[in-house]
């Protein structure tokens, strides 16, 4: 079972797809800085929105690694740290999307939790790799 009590396939199935859409937003948000936010924002808050979209396709990509490793069965481990990179998008790259676009600064309160669950899930995924018994290559 998962850690969100469904079976490991699901928590594959869901990280895999959480990849996809964010490396696909990030694509689609860095598309938008370039071509309806430059020169209309000011250079600070485009260089958070970049930061913001950065971030989102790193841990876009973490997040299919941390598919694969479900799937090569490494466990728990590996599931929570799917569900660390999911949370650190949306804390880290949706507070600094809403700060830019939307303006109260306080979302920028929010950003440093995001940071924390990205680091969170980094180390996770080292120690998922770590864990006694992990399969064979090629099972």
């Amino acid at each position: 079972m998962g850690v969100s009590g469904k079976p490991a396939g699901e928590d594959f199935r869901l990280f895999w797809s959480a990849g996809c859409v964010g490396g696909f937003l990030a694509v689609a948000t860095g598309a938008f800085a370039a071509h309806a936010l430059e020169g209309r924002l000011p250079p600070g808050d485009l260089e958070i929105f970049e930061t913001a979209t950065r971030y989102m396709m790193f841990h876009a990509l973490a997040l299919l690694g941390a598919a694969w490793a479900v799937q090569r069965g490494l466990g728990r481990i590996a599931r929570a740290a799917g569900y660390a990179f999911i949370i650190g998008i949306v804390l880290f790259s949706g507070s600094l999307y809403a700060l830019v676009l939307v303006g109260p600064r306080a979302w920028g309160a929010v950003t440093p939790f995001g940071g924390v669950a990205f680091l969170t899930g980094w180390v996770l995924l080292a120690l998922a790799a770590r864990a006694p018994n992990p399969p064979e290559d090629g099972v």
